[in-house]
Parts: C-alpha cells; sequence; structure tokens
C-alpha cells in the first residue's frame, strides 16, 4: 500500500544517516561521492538512503555532465512545517497559559508575604565575633 506524501516524509526523516545528508544538502547541492565521505558505507548503500530521501520528495537529483549534484527540494519540508505548525501553535497557547499562571501565583505569594522594612537587622553572633576581633570580651 502506497504511502501518503507526510507518510513518506517522516519515513525518511525517520533514519539519522538520512538527516546527515539533509544536514548536509543544507550547506548547498553537493555530488554524491562529497556526501558519501563522512559515512562508513558503500557508495550503493547511500545511493538507497538519497533514493529514499528522493522519493520523499526531500532532494532533487540532477545530471550535470559527469557531475550529478543532489539539493534539496524544498517543497516536502513545506509540507512537514505546515503539519507541525498545528503542534507549535499548540504549545505557544500552553506556554502562554502556563507564563499567566505563574504570574498569578508569583503575585498571591507576594500579597501573603510580610512587608519588608528597610531598618537594617543586626546579626547577634556577627556582634561577638566583631567584639572577639577588638578584644572587648572577657573569655
Amino acid at each position: 500500500m502506497p504511502l501518503d506524501p507526510l507518510s513518506s516524509t517522516f519515513a525518511a526523516l525517520a533514519d539519522p544517516t538520512r538527516r546527515a545528508i539533509l544536514a548536509r544538502l543544507a550547506l548547498g547541492e553537493t555530488s554524491v561521492m562529497e556526501l558519501a565521505k563522512p559515512f562508513d558505507m558503500s557508495l550503493p548503500a547511500i545511493s538507497k538512503h538519497l533514493k529514499v530521501l528522493e522519493h520523499a520528495g526531500l532532494i532533487s537529483r540532477g545530471r550535470e555532465a559527469q557531475w550529478r549534484p543532489c539539493r534539496i527540494a524544498p517543497s516536502s519540508f513545506k509540507q512537514v512545517d505546515g503539519w507541525l505548525g498545528n503542534f507549535r501553535r499548540f504549545w505557544d497557547e500552553s506556554f502562554n497559559r502556563l507564563d499567566g499562571l505563574l504570574e498569578e501565583m508569583k503575585a498571591e505569594e507576594a500579597a501573603k508575604a510580610p512587608p519588608r522594612s528597610n531598618r537594617k537587622v543586626s546579626n547577634p553572633k556577627v556582634r561577638v565575633t566583631k567584639e572577639k576581633q577588638r578584644g572587648r570580651t572577657r573569655g
């Protein structure tokens, strides 16, 4: 059973090697040989990954004489971004509600707290230590 385009895209993105290939292609188009260099796998294995990415519409491959450049194809990324946009809105709204709740809780805590005085409170332990330092104690 054929997958819908969004499912094909997510299936292609599920593999870390394919995500690494896409990260490299985000820097600009390059050849299959250049894409294969950082990976410890054969060229046929890299080609299989590229076919999955191409089938999902994430990359396109061209032919310029002997050079076969690969490049990002942005249309599938737009579909994914659109789908994820619904969740982005959900999380933004959730975080905004949480921020509001935290501000309310801070305001309630501030209202419950006793008023602070500006008077300096001396610590008796500090005073004893200072008196010992000055030689004013009897012991």
